[in-house]
């Protein structure tokens, strides 16, 4: 009970930071806090995808980031080509992006173990090579987009505060949705799958796809933290989708704690406040960050929220 309270009020501290800090930033006229906290809710939500594929669902995939790229060039291309209206772009940039995930999981859960992280891996280098070759939409330097999605007056995306809200309400509602999956019969089959998939067979539960759907269902929320991306970055480029943020997305869930609800959120926070925190101390801050973080893998069985519940036993 003790190390349900501590996480729990870890928790509703970082969340309301999320919700109050920004007010501060607009009140101080400090913009950069608001432009990090932006980054970080949506790599937090990119996160969560994989958390859910990953923590609950027990598929490492190591090609998370295709899906980050996808949303971010479907937003980008559309206004290249003169569709600016968000009603389009973000319904285009999911279905791009389950469209992708659904052909990556078809051909990736026929293996298992490192042949499936291999797999994946490789489906979002193609997706990487492929936007490389993309003359027309910028190729190796990328694509600028001059302006960000219309959704006719409702919200303004150009407006900083706005934009920052919007954000964490997709991270809030992804969060939402994935805690109704994992408490529903899908959920609770996924995690059966994942514990024992030779048993759950036997029962005569279809496992491939089980597995599939949540697949595509991360690949969307990812798409999604990808159209954002694209939004607030107002640039899109393949470093989207390079293999090392696939592994900066793996560390955010595992530091925060794989298999948690909130730990992927905790995980972004931490990692992308240590990366700004360190950079700013020395170039070389990937000597310090590594070790940090091997020392939390090594000794913090569980991520922050495992340790959490450890030191509050203790």
């Amino acid at each position: 009970m003790k190390a349900f309270t501590v996480s729990k009020v870890v928790t509703v501290l970082l969340l309301a930071g999320l919700v109050l800090l920004p007010l501060y930033s607009q009140a101080s006229g400090n913009i950069f806090i608001l432009t990090l906290l932006t980054r970080i809710v949506i790599l937090a939500l990119a996160a969560a995808s994989l958390n859910l594929i990953m923590g609950f669902g027990g598929m490492m995939s190591f090609g998370h980031a295709a899906y980050l790229g996808i949303g971010g060039y479907a937003v980008g291309m559309l206004a290249q080509e003169g569709v600016g209206s968000g009603f389009i772009q973000f319904p285009v940039a999911l279905a791009a992006s389950a469209l992708y995930a659904l052909v990556i999981g078809a051909l990736s859960l026929r293996t298992r173990g490192v042949y499936f992280i291999m797999i994946t891996l490789a489906f979002a280098q193609m997706a990487y090579y492929v936007a490389s070759g993309l003359a027309r939409y910028g190729g190796d330097d990328g694509l600028t987009v001059y302006k960000r999605s219309d959704f006719s007056g409702l919200i303004n995306l150009s407006n900083r505060t706005q934009f920052y809200y919007l954000c964490l309400a997709c991270l809030f509602g992804v969060v939402f949705l994935i805690w109704r999956i994992v408490n529903s019969r899908f959920g609770l089959v996924l995690q059966g799958l994942r514990s024992n998939e030779q048993r759950m067979q036997a029962i005569g539960f279809p496992s491939k796809r089980y597995q599939l759907v949540c697949f595509v269902i991360s690949g969307m929320m990812c798409g999604l933290a990808g159209a954002l991306l694209a939004n607030n970055t107002d640039f899109v480029s393949p470093a989207a989708m390079y293999w090392t943020r696939s592994g900066d997305l793996m560390v955010m869930v595992i530091l925060g704690g794989m298999g948690t609800l909130f730990g992927p959120v905790i995980g972004a926070v931490v990692y992308l406040l240590l990366e700004e925190f360190l950079s700013q101390l020395t170039e070389y801050w990937a000597l310090i960050m590594g070790p940090l973080l091997l020392l939390i893998v090594l000794f913090g069985r569980g991520g922050i929220m495992g340790l959490l519940g450890r030191f509050n036993r203790g």
